[in-house]
Order: structure tokens, then C-alpha cells, then sequence
């Protein structure tokens, strides 16, 4: 009898500062787990690099192919626009190569209600919950990557999003790095041994 499987969706989603990015990319490392690159019409950061933390589109041509339906998931935060590529996702997928997608809560409830049965059956989702909306103040004042006004927006939106940690299959209270890190590498190994992701032959 030979075994074989689809690659498994990890989504994680956490509030701005709630510690995901970090914890992304240190996953990232991983050679046997594909990153989908996210798309997004904000201006690049000091050091952020073209197709590596993002694909930097235009809004014309971010539009041009939410028509086309190139994309998995699309949403609008914070006056940009932010979308995962359909096509290596699924092509991933189907090879049976695990996927890590690091989106907000919109895009994950997107995913989580597809209509390709590959992806809502391949999803693995887990939400990163920062301890305390103050902790969360502290984390994004100390990154000084925005203004007073920006922090009182991503903390409005984080409040909201904090709210919707039932919907994901698992929750983490986030910690230290290196504990949260721990915590999502137990979840990817376990899934990867359920039952009902293997295909007998």
C-alpha cells in the first residue's frame, strides 16, 4: 500500500504587530513549504524588496486581474488593496507541496469559503492572538514604521479582527517569538498526519 496527499493550506492570520510576520519568516526557511507571495498596491517599506515580501502592483493593474480572476482571495485594509495569486496556490497544492499564506482576516474568510473544494479542503487555519490590545500599542509603537494617527487605525481594525478567533481551526495567545514559533510548527506536523489528508493505493 502506498500513501500519498494534496499539500496542506497554512493560513495564519494575527492583527498588525500581533507577531506573524516574524513568525513567517522564520517558516519561510522551511525548502519543503511553498510561500505564496501576497500582492498589494501600498507603497514598498524602507528594505522591502520586490517579489520577495510583496508583489507591488499598481491599483490599474491590481484591478486588471480581479476581472481576469487571477486571485485566490482580495481585500481592501488601510486604503490599499492586498490579494494571494490563485494559480500557485492550487498548482502547489495539487503536487502535493504544502502552502503558507500570511493574509488578514478578510482573506482568510475568503478562503475558508471557496468554491474550489482542493483549497477549502487542503485549509490548515490559524489566528495569532496578541495577549492584550495594549500589548499590541507597545509592539507597533516600538516598530516606528508608522504615524501616531496609522496606529490608531491598525489598532481599531485589530480590536475588530481579535474578535473573529472562533472562526479559525486554531488559536494561538501569543507569547514569545520563539514559543509562537514552536506552537505553529506543532500544528503543521500534526496536520500532516491526519488521517483524512492520506490517499491509500
Amino acid at each position: 500500500m502506498k500513501f500519498s496527499r494534496h499539500g496542506i493550506l497554512f493560513v495564519i492570520s494575527a492583527p498588525s504587530g500581533g507577531g506573524k510576520t516574524t513568525v513567517v519568516q522564520a517558516l519561510r526557511k522551511n525548502p519543503h513549504l511553498f510561500y505564496s507571495v501576497s500582492c498589494t498596491t501600498r507603497a514598498p517599506r524602507p528594505g522591502e524588496i520586490n517579489a520577495e515580501h510583496y508583489h507591488f502592483l499598481s491599483a490599474a493593474d491590481f484591478g486588471a486581474r480581479i476581472e481576469a480572476g487571477h486571485f485566490l482571495e482580495h481585500a481592501k485594509l488601510h486604503e490599499d488593496l492586498y490579494g494571494t495569486l490563485r494559480e500557485p496556490v492550487v498548482t502547489n497544492l495539487e503536487n502535493g507541496t504544502d502552502v503558507l499564506i500570511d493574509i488578514d482576516t478578510q482573506g482568510a474568510a475568503t478562503i475558508r469559503n471557496s468554491g474550489d473544494s482542493i483549497v477549502r479542503q487542503a485549509l490548515a487555519d490559524i489566528f495569532i492572538m496578541p495577549p492584550d490590545v495594549e500589548e499590541l500599542r507597545r509592539r507597533l509603537e516600538k516598530r516606528a514604521t508608522e504615524k501616531t494617527q496609522q496606529i490608531e487605525s491598525r489598532l481599531a481594525t485589530a480590536t475588530r479582527e481579535m474578535e473573529l478567533w472562533r472562526d479559525y481551526r486554531y488559536t494561538i495567545v501569543s507569547g514569545s517569538i520563539e514559543e509562537d514559533l514552536e506552537k505553529v510548527r506543532n500544528i503543521m506536523s500534526a496536520e500532516t498526519f491526519l488521517s483524512r489528508r492520506l490517499t491509500a493505493k
